[in-house]
């Protein structure tokens, strides 16, 4: 079986390994191709692919001859990619399958960004082999003219781009047989797509048809058809002409009717008619089990025949439900409801825009710059983003956000907050529950901006009259500010917010058993902050303090206002009046905003303390934590949370993961940036956008789930040892806008201020092979799997990973073809959900363990991928699987066994992906 590992080599790499292989072979010059052994070539994962290919078409161009499947990123300079291509036709004339895929870049915020490819030169039309063709996520607006000229095409992608319309010249492509056109702006249908007699599978959702032409009825032999997400009204009757029909998909249109006879089409398995607007359905659908009709308003009264001419007839607003984080949808007069991937809900009334308009949506990871939060809130959900901002609506918008119920809310309120004017502010919200960890923010909006729910003190308004008026606080009723008569001439609006502190954190800061303080009561105003006569503020005295009993002398008022960022004592400056309960004193202005804190202690400077209390106020004790999987150790995990929840957390954990006990206690400000860094030999294994020179790089925020996975690697030969290393936590910005919180950061003393914890992690040796001739170091891959079975062949951790690498966005489509629930695909978002890789991989291979010894389990991925577009990566898996049993067989002909040996039932065809038991 050494022949058989030796063999994989090239192929059974992840596709990363096979980039850096491109690069060697470049740099190495004309006589080192190891890359180029086979007939793939993989240039899309690193930068200056074309510049690689074109070295290689003018060093190498007899070894591209048997290459037949080329990836080269959509990323690259147009005029360069353009340039490169022209060159293909001439230097890879047996080439078959033909990759430009933007979307392996993301942004900071985690999206998929789109190549530049925006047409093709029109040389490509002479590659006479090329039988599958992938461009999606990139920048087309027209089909390039060369495409329709691809007489041997059989596979064609072109979804998310920018296309509104097709070319009658599509309908001359004889052997396609997959074609789509999701995420774009396709308005119409040529004709001549009724041409097309060998097309199979049709996916055309996520576009603006609200037509579709009869000739679709010509597609003799299409099994699946898509329209889901369209404006469809009507459908043509020679759909019930499709006899090879099996699933067909028309859910969140705009249906009031379906064709006659589409329940006798006999081999349909699947109809998907939910979220239209259908009354009456002939019965057989409606008794069918294969029907799906939710979200109708089935058995409603039909307009009534005797309204008046031109009465307009009153439809049920349509339903979308989106599957991406980052996408747009249209928004007609009509009105709409939209349910978002993330959880989102949007309910565009009736009227709401005069004209149609499309709603751009993305859901962006919390940063500073993006997360304004006061002295005492806290972050609940991430940043959602609706554009075009500013644009005003005739009528409010609903908008539901999902967040993370707070652990404590005593005097505290969940608010939804937005930027309007270039400032930020709190819109007015209610809060509705549907399970106990389950809850959405409400609120209405006139236009669209950034929006996020914010967890703060309760806040208290009033508008103050020239009458006069009083404030008082819904948390602490002893808490008031009286507005006399004559205060202020124009009325005037403010805004009380009152915080308390626990005692046993006073009693610890101070270390006297009878210190106590006050709440801590801020204020803020609208307009001019003097007032023309005294306001009188009341505080309650600290508790366990009466006015009989206490001794002044202990009495302290404490101001605080910015930018001075200092706890003034000015006791001495005021008239303090105590009643049994109570101080009251009197103002003259608000600024800045004001806060007032009355402490009861014997310290003579308690400015000091009061610093000290504040910034324990706004502080959170957190644990890091760095487990690693244990069927994959080289997959890590790292988090913060709080300590109250390590115990919980790792028990959850624990099942799937191992690693050290959590780290000492770290205190944390909301806000705060920090990051993990890998050291002694082990470091960050993939390109991420939050990967800063080799540093994973986390915001902390108390309520959200501050969680990486990352997989680290090492340059050591682990062949003869395990490795030993660490993860560093350190931290990074302090936010700026809180002074105290920065200058506690940089008091920090020592050499590692930055230093927060380290923890260990061990990579363990790789597990050798002891048969003849296995030479040193040969397949440094993961431990096998076991996925597949003699007939189709198994799968390693190391051809997952590739898989896995590839999938990006689209793997949620992977996963529900691949028989997962949707809600199991919510938990995995939910539980990943500020790391896409994380979630791409934990469905893969949570999968892949409960398919271990299945036979179909290959089969079925290879389906899966080729029913959510993923031709490219179903031909690499195919392509893997070939050159294993290929390699098993050349290798066990080098060892003289008979050719009536080499079955796929022969005893050893089940290792023939099993290099680590080779």
């Amino acid at each position: 079986m050494d022949a058989v590992v030796e063999g994989l080599e090239p192929q059974a790499a992840t596709a990363e390994d096979a980039a850096r292989d491109a690069t060697d072979a470049v740099d190495a010059g004309p006589g080192v191709t190891p890359l180029l052994a086979g007939n793939r070539l993989s240039l899309d994962l690193y930068p200056r692919g074309c510049h690689r290919l074109l070295h290689l078409c003018a060093q190498q161009p007899h070894q591209l001859l048997e290459v037949e499947f080329l990836q080269l990123s959509g990323h690259e300079d147009p005029q360069l990619l353009e340039a490169t291509l022209a060159q293909v036709p001439g230097s890879l004339l047996r080439l078959r399958s033909l990759v430009l895929k933007g979307g392996q870049r993301r942004d900071a915020g985690g999206a998929s960004l789109r190549g530049s490819l925006t047409t093709l030169p029109a040389g490509l039309s002479g590659l006479a082999c090329l039988a599958h063709l992938d461009l999606s996520f990139n920048n087309l607006e027209t089909l390039p003219a060369c495409v329709p000229q691809m007489r041997s095409l059989g596979a064609l992608l072109l979804s998310h781009n920018r296309l509104s319309e097709l070319p009658e010249a599509l309908g001359a492509l004889p052997a396609l047989t997959f074609l789509s056109v999701t995420h774009n702006r396709l308005q119409t249908l040529p004709t001549a797509l009724g041409a097309l007699t060998t097309l199979q599978r049709l996916d055309l959702s996520e576009n603006l048809l609200d037509t579709l032409p009869p000739e679709i009825g010509g597609l003799s032999s299409l099994a699946e058809l898509n329209l889901a997400s369209n404006r469809l009204q009507s459908l043509p009757a020679s759909l019930a002409g499709l006899r090879s029909l099996q699933l067909l998909v028309l859910h969140s249109n705009l249906l009031v009717s379906v064709p006659a006879g589409l329940d006798r089409l006999p081999l349909l398995t699947r109809l998907d008619l939910r979220d239209n607007q259908l009354r009456d359905v002939p019965p057989e659908l409606l008794d069918a089990p294969f029907v799906r009709l939710q979200g109708n308003p089935l058995g409603e009264a039909p307009p009534d025949p005797c309204s008046p001419p031109g009465t307009p007839v009153v439809r049920e607003m349509p339903r979308l439900f989106l599957t991406s984080d980052l996408d747009s949808f249209p928004v007609t007069s009509q009105g709409c409801s939209v349910t978002l991937a993330c959880g989102v809900r949007l309910q565009f009334p009736a009227g709401a825009t005069a004209t149609p308009v499309t709603i751009h949506y993305r859901l962006w990871l919390p940063e500073p710059r993006l997360v304004p939060l006061g002295p005492h809130d806290s972050l609940l959900s991430g940043v959602l983003e609706l554009q075009p901002h500013g644009v005003a609506f005739q009528q409010e918008v609903g908008l539901w956000l999902l967040f993370v119920p707070p652990r404590a809310r005593r005097c505290r309120e969940v608010v939804v907050r937005t930027l309007s004017d270039d400032s930020w502010s709190d819109l007015e919200t209610q809060l509705e529950e549907e399970a106990p960890k389950r809850l959405w923010a409400h609120c209405q909006v006139p236009h669209f901006s950034w929006f996020l729910v914010v967890s703060r003190p309760v806040s208290d308004t009033c508008l103050v009259p020239p009458e006069g008026t009083l404030l008082c606080s819904s948390g602490h009723p002893g808490v008031k500010v009286t507005f006399p008569p004559g205060a202020t001439e124009e009325p005037l609006h403010v805004c009380m917010q009152v915080v308390r502190m626990a005692s046993r954190e006073l009693r610890a800061l101070l270390g006297e058993p009878e210190g106590a303080v006050s709440p801590l009561l801020g204020l803020s105003q609208s307009g001019d902050p003097s007032f023309l006569r005294p306001v009188t503020v009341q505080l309650p005295l600290p508790p366990g303090v009466t006015g009989l009993s206490l001794d002044r002398s202990r009495l302290h008022l404490l101001y605080w206002a910015p930018p001075a960022a200092t706890w003034d004592d000015i006791t001495a400056q005021v008239a303090l009046e105590l009643t049994h309960l109570y101080a009251r004193f009197q103002v003259t202005h608000f600024s800045c905003p004001p806060r007032y804190w009355l402490w009861y202690t014997t310290k003579t400077c308690v400015g000091g303390l009061a610093r000290k209390a504040w910034e324990r106020l706004r502080l959170h004790r957190v644990n890091l934590i760095a487990l690693q999987r244990r069927r994959d150790p080289e997959q890590v995990l790292l988090q913060c949370l709080p300590r109250n929840k390590v115990d919980a957390t790792l028990r959850r954990l624990l099942e799937r993961y191992r690693g050290p006990e959590p780290s000492d206690t770290v205190e944390m400000f909301e806000g705060e940036k920090f990051f993990a860094a890998f050291e002694r030999g082990i470091d960050v294994d993939a390109d991420r956008p939050d990967c800063v020179e080799g540093r994973v790089c986390f915001v902390f925020y108390s309520h959200l789930k501050n969680v990486k996975e990352v997989y680290v690697t090492t340059t050591l030969d682990r062949q003869a040892q395990a490795v030993r290393g660490q993860v560093s936590f350190y931290r990074g910005a302090v936010p700026e806008e809180v002074p105290e919180e920065a200058e506690a950061a940089r008091q920090r003393k020592g050499a590692d201020a930055l230093w927060m914890a380290t923890l260990p992690i061990k990579l363990p040796r790789l597990r050798g092979s002891e048969g003849p001739g296995q030479r040193l170091g040969a397949s440094l891959s993961l431990a096998p799997l076991n996925l597949g079975d003699a007939e189709t062949g198994f799968l390693t951790q190391s051809n997952l990973l590739s898989v896995a690498g590839r999938l990006g966005p689209d793997w949620p489509a992977v996963a529900l073809h691949l028989g997962l629930p949707y809600r199991e695909l919510q938990r995995i978002r939910h539980e990943f959900r500020d790391d896409l890789d994380g979630q791409i991989r934990h469905m893969l291979f949570s999968w892949a363990e409960r398919q271990a010894g299945q036979p179909g389990a290959v089969g079925l991925l290879v389906q899966a991928l080729e029913r959510s577009d993923r031709q490219d990566v179903a031909e690499e898996v195919r392509a893997v699987l070939e050159l294993g049993r290929r390699k098993y067989q050349d290798g066990i002909r080098r060892t003289s066994l008979a050719p009536g040996d080499l079955g796929p039932s022969g005893p050893s065809a089940s290792q023939s992906l099993d290099p680590a038991q080779a």
